[in-house]
Formats: structure tokens, C-alpha cells, sequence
């Protein structure tokens, strides 16, 4: 009797350490059960951002197995979500004034920088306008498509330039579309509902539209800022995902969508 006793004690402690071991083995729990790396992280960015964004998300997850989750959406869109959520792990906007935005809230850390946004006056296709500056912006009757200037970094500083040039309120009257992202204009180009707008360098579509540089003092460039969100709940993954989008490897992936990638020479001139 005391034998078998014996061996059902010993049966029933084996079933516990199994059951103990299956419930390591199983848990829900968002991250590696051997290294606490989590499954994913979400990254804030602007939507012009998408297309190199999106690739670096795929060769990020691909190198290190931590899925990358987005929200696509308009700077001024995005900053509006964190302060509501206070959720997510990392930002990346158009341009650093949407950055310095965020940061006066207490919403981002200290950022790190990838590329630039280059600006361009875009035309419709052979330029029937004869449209050769901001100023031509002004014409009775020009339709003219903008990126929102409180949803969008681009569309910021349009206005600015357009306040430099004194022609804001003149430019204001021909505006058909003030797009939530950039996105919604490059649409209105390519489908011939604009006449002119200002986009970046990377979205402009040859077979729809002619380009017309913009002067470089006029100073619309912008340099693509990332970094961490101040309520990040995995920091070490959020900071190597920063990492990756700033490395070499990261860069390319910008330049192979036509972004230039910072440092440039070219745009030596061009402060944070």
C-alpha cells in the first residue's frame, strides 16, 4: 500500500511539472518566451513616407523578427493621436518641425535622421500653363493642390514660403484641394484636376507631370526625423528599430524610393 501510495505521488507531481512546463511553453504573452523580445512594435509615420517605410518595415522584421505594425497618416494627424493614446513606439514625420511639434508635448525623445524631403513645383504634363515659379501661383483661374497645412509638414512650410514671397493670400484663391496627406495630391495631379502643386521629389510621376525646381533659398527642404515615443513599452526594440532605419542598410531603402539620404553635401545648408 505505502509502495503504490508512493508511485501516486510521484505520477501527480509529474503531472503538475508538466502541466508547469506546458503553461511556460504557452503563454500569450507579446514576446519570445526564451529572450523577452517583443513580437511587434507600431510606428507613427507620415504617409508620404509609406512606400520606403513599409519596405524597411518587411526587411526589419525579416533581420530581426519583430514585426512592424503602422499608422499612415498626416503629421498633424499622427501628433494628435499619440497625445490621445499615449500608445506606440516610434515617430517618424515628414519633416522635423512636425518632430519639434511632438516634442513640446512631451510625445518623442531626442531624434535621429534619415533623409530629406525635397519639394518640387509639379506641372501637368508639357507644362501648357507655362507655369515657371510659386509666383505664376497666383494667376486668376490656376488650380493649384497643396498638402494641408495643419495636417501635413509639406504643406507647412508651403505657407511659409508663399508668406515670404507675400503671395499667400493670392495663392489661397486658386487652391482646389488642401490634401489631409500628400498623398491626395499627387492624385489630383495624375488626374488632371490640378494644374500645379508642390510635392516631394520622390512621389512625382514622370508620365503625368513635369518638374520645376524649387531655389534653394527659398529653403522648403526638410530633413526626415525618427525617433522613440516617450511611452514606448519596449524601448530596447523601438531604439533598434530606430537604429535600423538610420543605418546604411536603412538609408538605401530611402534612396531606392528617391529620397536623399542625410548627411548630403547638397543640402549642407539645411538645419534640423
Amino acid at each position: 500500500m505505502i509502495s503504490m501510495t508512493k508511485k501516486a505521488i510521484a505520477l501527480i507531481t509529474i503531472v503538475i511539472l508538466a502541466g508547469l512546463l506546458c503553461t511556460a511553453g504557452c503563454t500569450t504573452d507579446q514576446s519570445d518566451d526564451t529572450t523577452g523580445t517583443p513580437t511587434s512594435i507600431f510606428v507613427y509615420s507620415g504617409a508620404g513616407l509609406k512606400k520606403p517605410m513599409s519596405d524597411i518595415g518587411a526587411a526589419f522584421t525579416e533581420k530581426y523578427g519583430i514585426g512592424v505594425d503602422y499608422n499612415f497618416a498626416g503629421s498633424g494627424n499622427l501628433i494628435s493621436q499619440m497625445e490621445l493614446t499615449r500608445k506606440g513606439d516610434v515617430f517618424i514625420p515628414g519633416g522635423t518641425p512636425d518632430y519639434r511639434i511632438a516634442q513640446d508635448k512631451g510625445l518623442v525623445e531626442e531624434p535621429e535622421y534619415v533623409a530629406y524631403h525635397v519639394p518640387v513645383i509639379v506641372v501637368q504634363k508639357g507644362n501648357p500653363l507655362n507655369i515657371t515659379s510659386v509666383d505664376d501661383f497666383t494667376r486668376p483661374g490656376l488650380k493649384i493642390a497643396l498638402g494641408g497645412a495643419d495636417t501635413t509638414a509639406i504643406g507647412r512650410a508651403c505657407d511659409k514660403l508663399f508668406q515670404k514671397h507675400g503671395i499667400l493670400e493670392d495663392v489661397e484663391k486658386n487652391v482646389v484641394l488642401r490634401g489631409a496627406t500628400i498623398n491626395e495630391v499627387v492624385v489630383a495631379m495624375n488626374m488632371g484636376t490640378a494644374d500645379a502643386a508642390i510635392i516631394s521629389i520622390d512621389l512625382v510621376n514622370p508620365d503625368t507631370m513635369d518638374v520645376i525646381d524649387l531655389p534653394q533659398e527659398d529653403g522648403l527642404t526638410l530633413i526626415i526625423p525618427i525617433g522613440l515615443t516617450t511611452f514606448t513599452t519596449q524601448p530596447d526594440a523601438a531604439r533598434e528599430f530606430v537604429e535600423f532605419v538610420t543605418s546604411d542598410e536603412g538609408k538605401a531603402i530611402f534612396a531606392k524610393h528617391g529620397f536623399p539620404t542625410y548627411p548630403d553635401p547638397a543640402y549642407a545648408g539645411i538645419e534640423p
